[in-house]
């Protein structure tokens, strides 16, 4: 694996899907030893290590194969923890604890471990046992509500915001409890709700309910700080292919204007004040739409820029793996798999100095590092490795 400023770190990861596996990711990438607890009895779906989204969240990972269903997969687990800074899981809270794998009995091998259990409610409250997606936290903290175009209708994010949200807040928590063991001494239990964590990011909301005494409504496109009018997503030529227009100024209403070479409806008293467009917005949108559907998103955006306009291209994948800002920061980093070849992924955003991403590595296989692990960390002899196999225990 390659160096970086968290070598050293040895995590322990019984993560899985994406929120634990991001947080895992983000120390794998910055160097620290990050060895994943499998089993051929779950790696199968999202999770099968041939899956596209399985090798997006686990880069630079070790991977070992543990039926934790015996016994004595559960006690290797142990001398591994012995080993290990960190364990981080996202299982619900009944799941480590019915393996006998709870910090309490972490820590007796590891007495400064540092533990976080990342689960939909966190381990109290009366959902506590509920398990959930990021669509289920979207609802819930309101955010579905939130990002709809308006009443009635939610919508939501169309990817797992949640989870990236409760990877990050992961990740940040074990950094924080790894800084306070190097002046302490002493581990840390992390006690993570991804609920909790998606609510933390509706404060704005929440306070402006509370002091305005007032519902907060969807805004769709529009904006909540600012009177700018036109401002939102447009339809361009081509197949699903959009732009990105916010007028707030007087001077950008003039200067749209001149682009669009001076239609009539611009004329219009119902347009001739800020106030007027944005209370008029739905019909200055599909008027303005009209003239954004004659030209490709990447034209529409020209002329505007142009013109001192803030707009920009609504990308999709195909657009981002062109896009030249990215090329010239080295975005993108090509990766050697085993079976699957040459595969691109994203670089973090995060540089450090001096540390490039030489030695990154593809997600592993299910099991690729057992002999490392078992045999060179753990001391075993060829006989209890293979014994191990045999019995299922190792699988």
């Amino acid at each position: 694996m390659g160096e970086g400023v968290l070598s050293g770190i040895r995590v322990l990861d019984f993560t899985w899907m994406l929120a634990g596996p991001y947080a895992t990711r983000i120390f794998a990438d910055f160097g620290a030893e990050v060895i994943k607890v499998q089993s051929k009895k779950t790696a199968r779906g999202v999770e099968s290590d041939l899956a596209p989204y399985f090798n997006t969240w686990n880069r630079n990972k070790r991977s070992i194969s543990l039926d934790l269903s015996h016994p004595e997969a559960r006690e290797i687990v142990l001398k591994l923890t012995a080993k290990c800074d960190a364990v981080i899981e996202n299982f619900s809270p009944r799941v480590m604890p019915n393996w006998g794998l709870d910090y309490e009995k972490l820590k007796e091998r590891k007495p400064d471990l540092i533990m976080l259990s990342m689960s939909a409610m966190g381990k109290g409250g009366p959902w506590k046992d509920y398990v959930a997606f990021a669509p289920t936290l979207h609802a819930l903290s309101g955010l579905t509500h939130l990002t709809s175009f308006e009443e009635g209708t939610p919508l939501g994010p169309g990817y797992a915001y949640a989870d990236i949200v409760a990877g990050l807040y992961a990740a940040f928590a074990v950094l924080a409890a790894l800084e306070y063991r190097d002046r302490t001494g002493r581990g840390q239990y992390i006690d993570l709700s991804e609920y909790e964590a998606l609510c933390t990011l509706m404060g704005p909301s929440l306070l402006d309910s509370s002091v305005n005494d007032r519902e907060i409504q969807p805004r769709g496109n529009s904006s909540d700080y600012i009177a700018a009018a036109p401002y939102g997503c447009y339809n361009c030529s081509g197949e699903d292919r959009w732009c990105a227009v916010a007028v707030s100024t007087e001077e950008e209403w003039q200067s749209l204007n001149r682009v669009l070479n001076y239609p009539d409806w611009m004329k219009e008293e119902r347009f001739a004040t800020a106030a007027k467009r944005n209370e008029n917005r739905k019909d200055l949108d599909g008027l303005l739409t009209q003239w954004t559907i004659q030209h490709t998103a990447e034209e529409t955006v020209g002329l505007l820029q142009g013109a001192g306009i803030s707009a920009g291209v609504v990308q999709n994948a195909q657009d981002l793996s062109r896009d030249p800002q990215l090329k010239a920061g080295n975005f993108f980093v090509q990766l050697e798999h085993s079976i699957l070849g040459k595969t691109i992924s994203d670089r973090s955003p995060i540089r450090f100095e001096k540390e490039p991403t030489v030695g990154w590595e593809a997600a592993p296989q299910l099991g690729e590092d057992n002999r490392y692990v078992f045999s060179d960390l753990l001391g075993f002899t060829e006989k209890e490795l293979s014994d191990y196999i045999k019995l299922g225990v190792i699988g």
